[in-house]
C-alpha cells in the first residue's frame, strides 16, 4: 500500500512561484489518537422513498431550497489516510452532517450536526469542530434525480444543495457515536471510485483530497 507521506500535493498553477503550498500541507493524525463512545441512538423517520419525495416537497414549499452540508474528517491508519464514515442500518454510509435550518450559517449547522452526532450530549467543554474550506457543491436538480458536482444549466430553481466541508481535526478528541450508527475509518484507497458501495459523494472525496499532501503526524 502505498505510505500517506507518498500521496504528493499538485497545486500545478504553472506560474513558477511559492503559492500557498504550506496551505496544502493536511495535517492528520493516528486512528489511535482518538477515543471512541456510544450514546443513546438517534430517532429516524421509517420512510419510502414517496415519503421522502413528499417530505422534501413539503419542505421546498415552505422554505425554498434545502442545504445541507457534509464533513469530510481524515485520520492516519497503517501510514494511510482514512475518511471517517457513518454507517446507518450496517448498510448506507454517509458523511457527518445534515440540513441546515433556515437563516444558519454553512459553519453554524455542520457544528450543530458533528456534535449531535459525534459529541457526548452537553458537553460543555468539548473542542469546537474546526470547519476548513469548502471541498466541492453537489446538487438535487428535482426532488427524485440524484445529486450532480455541478448544475445543469437547464435548472433555474434546484431543490437541494450540499456542500462538502474539510474538518480538521486536534491531536485527541472524544467521538461519541449513537448506538444506532456506526463510526467507519475507512481507507481512501477503497473508496476511490467505488459508486457501488459509497455513492457518487463519497467515491469523488478522494479526489477532492488530490490537491493535499497528508503530514502524518505520529502521537
Amino acid at each position: 500500500m502505498q505510505g500517506a507521506h507518498d500521496h504528493a500535493a499538485a497545486d500545478g498553477d504553472g506560474s513558477g512561484g511559492g503559492g500557498d503550498d504550506q496551505s496544502r500541507v493536511l495535517d492528520i493524525y493516528p486512528l489511535s489518537s482518538y477515543y471512541f463512545g456510544s450514546k443513546d441512538a438517534l430517532a429516524f423517520k421509517e420512510e419510502t422513498l414517496a415519503d421522502r419525495v413528499q417530505r422534501m416537497k413539503s419542505h421546498y414549499a415552505a422554505h425554498g431550497l434545502r442545504n445541507c452540508v457534509e464533513a469530510v474528517i481524515v485520520v492516519e491508519l497503517f501510514r494511510h489516510p482514512h475518511l471517517l464514515l457513518l454507517q446507518v442500518r450496517n448498510s448506507t454510509f454517509k458523511l457527518p452532517g445534515g440540513r441546515l435550518r433556515p437563516g444558519e450559517s454553512d459553519v453554524e449547522g455542520l457544528q450543530r450536526k458533528l456534535t449531535s452526532k459525534l459529541s457526548a450530549d452537553g458537553a460543555g467543554d468539548e473542542t469546537q469542530w474546526e470547519v476548513g474550506e469548502c471541498l466541492g457543491m453537489w446538487w438535487r436538480p428535482d426532488f427524485e434525480t440524484l445529486l450532480y458536482p455541478y448544475l445543469p444549466p437547464n435548472i433555474k430553481k434546484p431543490k437541494e444543495c450540499t456542500k462538502l466541508f474539510l474538518v480538521k481535526l486536534p491531536v485527541s478528541r472524544k467521538f461519541i457515536v449513537p448506538k444506532n450508527l456506526k463510526l467507519l475509518a475507512v481507507p481512501i484507497c477503497q473508496i476511490h471510485e467505488n459508486l457501488k458501495t459509497y455513492g457518487p459523494i463519497i467515491a469523488g472525496v478522494p479526489q477532492l483530497l488530490s490537491k493535499f499532501s497528508f503530514n502524518i503526524i505520529d502521537s
